[in-house]
């Protein structure tokens, strides 16, 4: 499959009579991008913010950040089985994105894992997010809506945004383009034969009660290992619709923007040759373990691989995964590379992983999500603070009067999401 990926630089997000992209700003109609929210009749109100880099405004409870994609040319739909059609298949033609903003799903909250983005202070060094123009679209659900259902109303909300806005920006020039391609396997390997054959593997959460992630519209739990082309993700094939810790939530903007896959194209045909993503889940029960680790190392093997990555969603349950992942492979005669995260306690003194195997012999940290922060009071609060002590990495009493509050960075969105994609990482000595 071969995508050409525009990418068009937003600067910055005003409200306007007509939606469009005009000099690097957006510009979107608040009431028609609240309407089409409101469609959905399980959503009694939507209000819509805009959040800048800088600004003195704390975003929470955060259940999933969006980058707006739209298809050009050939290739299906963005989101694939959600929004678009599951066929004709995405990862191909030309898709356009909209790179320095985001859409922000905000709402009461659902379990107890959605997460904080600070805009400014000592937090927003920790966050990708205080870094982009975000339009947060604030839902509020009806009285007594099952969790499951507000989760998937949530969901659609953003993503229906995302696509609103994307759809308006579809005849705007790129300021930049950027090909990716990747061949059929046979074709693929012959292309270049002297370079090591290097595959990613890759981890999506699917252990239920609201830990799911979605492909091509179907829940992750509900399919067996299988291969993919790696510009599918970049055209929504992945969509993020679980509620697990936020420092390690791989949002859709994460698939969208997976940095492996990114970083392994960069390197394609100068030192390895990039052949393609297996895609496998993260279960619950051991059978379900075994039976798709095992599934995974086949697949390695067959694919005739030199060498993979893999990287996960969340921690504890799925470091075993990771750990049964690595283990198989390797006994297949495939090396392996792991990045993951950590979490050994307040003072550091636990077992960092829930779960290791000797094969682990090369492993990437993403940084550990139990360090404590004094989160500044905010100007603003987009969404509410009124969960922020059952919210995961804050615990009873942490909140101040004045709305500062102590918490596990943990409690961030993307602190130290385990492909990459944020800024901290570990040294050993």
């Amino acid at each position: 499959m071969k995508l050409e990926l525009g990418k068009v630089f937003i600067k910055d997000i005003q409200f306007a009579d007509i939606t469009k992209v005009e000099d690097g700003v957006l510009y979107v109609n608040k009431e028609e991008a609240e309407q089409l929210v409101l469609e959905d009749d399980k959503l009694i109100d939507c209000c819509l913010e805009i959040a800048r880099p800088g600004d003195s405004t704390r975003i929470t409870p955060v259940k999933d950040v969006i980058e707006p994609r739209v298809k050009v040319e050939g290739g299906g739909q963005i989101f694939p089985g959600i929004i678009g059609p599951v066929s004709p298949p995405v990862g191909m033609g030309k898709t356009l994105a909209l790179k320095g903003c985001t859409v922000v799903t905000v709402g009461r909250i659902v379990g107890f894992q959605e997460g904080v983005i600070d805009m400014s202070g000592v937090a927003a060094d920790y966050c990708p997010f205080s870094q982009t123009v975000n339009l947060c679209v604030v839902i509020e659900p009806m009285e007594g809506l099952e969790t499951h259902a507000y989760e998937k109303s949530g969901r659609l909300a953003g993503l229906k945004v995302a696509d609103y806005l994307a759809k308006c920006a579809k005849d705007v020039t790129p300021d930049e383009t950027v090909t990716y391609e990747t061949l059929p396997l046979l074709d693929q390997i012959a292309q270049y034969p002297e370079l090591p054959k290097v595959g990613y593997v890759h981890m999506l959460q699917s252990q239920g009660l609201l830990h799911d992630t979605w492909y091509y519209g179907v829940d992750a739990k509900q399919f067996v290992p299988t291969i993919m082309y790696p510009t599918e993700i970049m055209d929504g094939a992945i969509i993020s619709g679980n509620c697990v810790a936020p420092c390690d939530k791989v949002t859709t903007f994460h698939h969208l923007n997976n940095p492996v896959i990114e970083d392994l194209y960069s390197h394609h045909g100068k030192d390895l040759n990039f052949i393609c993503v297996i895609l496998t889940n993260e279960n619950v029960f051991l059978a379900d373990k075994e039976r798709h680790s095992d599934m995974v190392g086949k697949l390695a093997e067959y694919l005739g691989l030199d060498g993979v990555i893999i990287t996960e969603e969340g921690y504890g349950n799925p470091d075993t995964d990771l750990m049964m992942n690595c283990r198989k492979v390797e006994e297949r005669g495939v090396k392996v590379a792991l990045i993951t995260d950590e979490f050994p306690g307040k003072d550091g003194k636990s077992q960092s992983l829930a779960d290791t195997t000797d094969s682990a012999t090369a492993l990437a940290s993403c940084g550990q999500g139990n360090m404590t922060l004094n989160f500044p009071a905010m100007d603003h609060v987009i969404g509410t603070q009124e969960y922020i002590e059952s919210q995961i990495g804050g615990w009873a009493g942490c909140i101040n009067p004045d709305g500062s509050f102590e918490a596990e960075i943990q409690i961030i969105i993307a602190s130290t999401i385990a492909n990459g994609y944020n800024r901290l990482a570990a040294r050993g000595y």
